[in-house]
């Protein structure tokens, strides 16, 4: 699955395989699907709502790392364009990473990645 997003108005490819997993573990020494567990605590009885940070709760806070955001976000623009640098360099180039507009885009790529094709 792809899908073109704007950050800092640039476009940037985002692109989910299955080698997607493994290509996060290989760069961040983290589980791709334990992280996602992680972070889908944050979305958890809050069927049909955006990803809103302004709806955050203190509660919600133990299971929000923007480290694993960022880490998301650059390993789908990876898997789109190997040819983009090391994660730090690569936000390096952009002015600002606005989590809270960027983040609902890439939400449906991480989505695919667990969800079944069988019906």
């Amino acid at each position: 699955m792809e899908k073109t997003i704007y950050i800092d108005d640039k476009p940037v490819l985002l692109k989910s395989t299955a080698a997607t997993p493994l290509r996060y573990k290989a760069q961040f020494k983290k589980d791709y699907f334990g992280e996602l567990l992680k972070l889908s605590k944050l979305f958890q009885g809050k069927e049909g709502k955006e990803f809103d940070l302004l709806n955050i709760s203190f509660e919600d806070l133990n299971f929000l790392d923007f480290e694993v955001f960022y880490n998301f976000i650059w390993v789908l623009a990876k898997t789109a364009n190997p040819s983009i640098p090391e994660p730090m360099t690569w936000l390096d180039g952009f002015d600002s990473m606005p989590i809270a507009e960027v983040f609902p885009e890439v939400t449906e790529l991480l989505h695919g990645s667990i969800e079944s094709k069988k019906k």
